[in-house]
């Protein structure tokens, strides 16, 4: 399942050293999006080239402030201990020292939320990113709104589009390539409706969308099976029977009309 992993990167203070001359974020605020697939490994990246050898790192995660550490890594007499102190993420971790980047694997929406890292040397340095998971938007369904169909078309169609709605979740309806409607809802507990406000449906081509930040699914609409009342077959039989019954009175006529004129050659014979 596709994912959207977007990372907000907020440089609070620099470090004085060399080693870290290679930072990706500038003084401001810079936005990276990244596309995964749900159980897939995504990296934080932290943009910087190398990491003071002696320097202590540390993560903190929050689903809304990192107040919650995840993992310390430490220089102690010469040694370097890391330690990965998390119950939701459990082995699913990985720091990088060289760069400080963090690795977690097998990410779900759970794990959105507030990361924080800190490098500590002879200052402190803290970067924050703000992760969001999305899943994969359903796919949308189309039905008639009407209370039946028939052969006329102005009173039997109306296009209903419908799908599950989510974060970041909108529903669109396009005629050929143009979006001529949308809706989106910041309640995700109710499902998405949209009605196709067309006369005449059947005179274009439209396609319903459901979409968010990481994935679109589609719907075409069908104008004849979803809104023409099919024609009714004839069963064969009903052909058949009808037919038979023309043969059998045509036979009974024959025989009449015969016995007829015998019967009237016998007269006028006498």
């Amino acid at each position: 399942l596709s994912q959207l992993i977007s990372y907000e990167c907020l440089c609070i203070s620099w470090l004085k050293h060399d080693h870290i001359s290679g930072l990706l974020c500038s003084a401001g605020e810079e936005v990276v999006r990244l596309q995964e697939l749900e159980g897939n490994t995504v990296t934080i990246h932290t943009g910087l080239t190398g990491v003071q050898s002696d320097a202590h790192i540390l993560w903190f995660y929050g689903p809304e402030n990192a107040d919650i550490k995840i993992v310390i890594s430490l220089i102690i007499r010469g040694e370097i201990i890391t330690d990965y102190d998390s119950e939701r993420f459990r082995d699913r971790l990985q720091l990088n020292r060289t760069s400080g980047s963090l690795t977690i694997r097998n990410i779900s929406r759970e794990d959105s939320g507030v990361y924080k890292l800190h490098i500590i040397t002879g200052s402190i340095s803290v970067w924050s990113f703000s992760v969001d998971v999305y899943t994969p938007v359903s796919k949308p369904v189309i039905r008639n709104q009407a209370e039946k169909r028939s052969v006329s078309l102005r009173e039997s169609c109306s296009p209903l589009c419908s799908v599950e709605n989510g974060k970041d979740v909108s529903l669109s309806w396009y005629e050929e390539k143009e979006r001529i409607s949308s809706i989106s809802s910041s309640d995700s507990s109710e499902r998405l409706y949209l009605p196709l406000n067309k006369t005449n449906p059947d005179c274009s081509t439209y396609t319903c969308v459901a979409a968010n930040p990481v994935s679109t699914q589609t719907a075409q609409l069908d104008i004849t099976e979803l809104c023409y009342e099919p024609a009714v077959e004839v069963p064969e039989s009903a052909v058949l029977i009808p037919a038979g019954l023309i043969v059998a009175l045509s036979v009974l006529f024959l025989l009449y009309w015969t016995k007829t004129c015998k019967q009237q050659g016998k007269k006028y014979i006498l």
